[in-house]
């Protein structure tokens, strides 16, 4: 669980909620289902109008990175990779079957699996190489979504805004009916530079440092496996690899 994205999420509500009290406001004034389905829905609909499914579907699967990210721990890859070596080095690429059946990584076990059948070092680089662009081609693209929600929903919090005015303008001669109108105007607003700011952004911004992650881990194992195919001494190969940390 990523704490620091709870507590930034929290410290934003609390921060806006906070300052309306402090105004002499009340909290259930945000609440406006119109204007949420406006802004919410208005903004779903665009991002998936741009979208393809492929991308939209990787988007919300990817939200959850922002709270549950995926492991990252580089010390340990290149503790496994200098056991990898060492174990080559000693008893020959073969040896190394086992480790294959030890990971469950799908990456790893694809670089080992190349390692073992004899791959040349440039075939190994630039078939995992390949794979590494497509990842971070695809994920990026996810990213985007979010990004793209974070630009869209300001502009339809304006959309809202204009619909509640023009509700006022409607219903001049009948006071009872303005508040509505003139809460759903300032509220719309207020969900979509909300939304966009505290919510859609932040998330694409935290997938695109995540993935620049994940694509760091496999530019550790690529370099590691390659040292290992062309019989690199074990220690040379963990010092190179121990850059990665800096």
């Amino acid at each position: 669980m990523d704490r620091i994205s709870i507590a930034g999420l929290a410290l934003g509500l609390t921060a806006i909620i906070g300052g309306l009290v402090l105004e002499g406001g009340h909290p259930a004034s945000l609440l406006q289902l119109t204007a949420f389905l406006v802004v919410v829905g208005g903004t779903a609909g665009a991002v998936m109008l741009q979208s393809s499914s492929e991308q939209f579907s990787d988007a919300l699967r990817l939200a959850r990175w922002v709270f549950r990210p995926p492991p990252y721990e580089p010390k340990k890859l290149i503790a496994r990779v200098t056991g990898w070596s060492q174990v080559a080095r000693r008893s020959g690429l073969l040896a190394l079957e086992s480790a294959i059946d030890a990971t469950r990584q799908p990456f790893e076990r694809k670089g080992l699996q190349l390692l073992v059948d004899g791959a040349e070092p440039n075939v190994l680089r630039d078939a995992l190489e390949l794979e590494i662009n497509a990842f971070e081609a695809r994920h990026r693209a996810a990213a985007k979504v979010w990004e793209a929600a974070g630009g869209y929903a300001p502009t339809v919090g304006i959309l809202g805004a204009v619909m509640g005015l023009i509700q006022v303008m409607e219903n001049l001669t009948d006071p009872a009916r303005l508040g509505a109108g003139i809460a759903v105007a300032f509220v719309a607003t207020i969900y979509g530079v909300g939304l966009a700011n505290l919510v859609f952004l932040p998330i694409a911004n935290k997938i695109k440092a995540l993935v620049a992650r994940e694509v760091t881990w496999r530019e550790m194992l690529i370099e590691g496996l390659v040292g290992i195919a062309n019989g690199e001494n074990p220690r040379a190969i963990e010092i190179r690899l121990q850059g990665y940390l800096v």
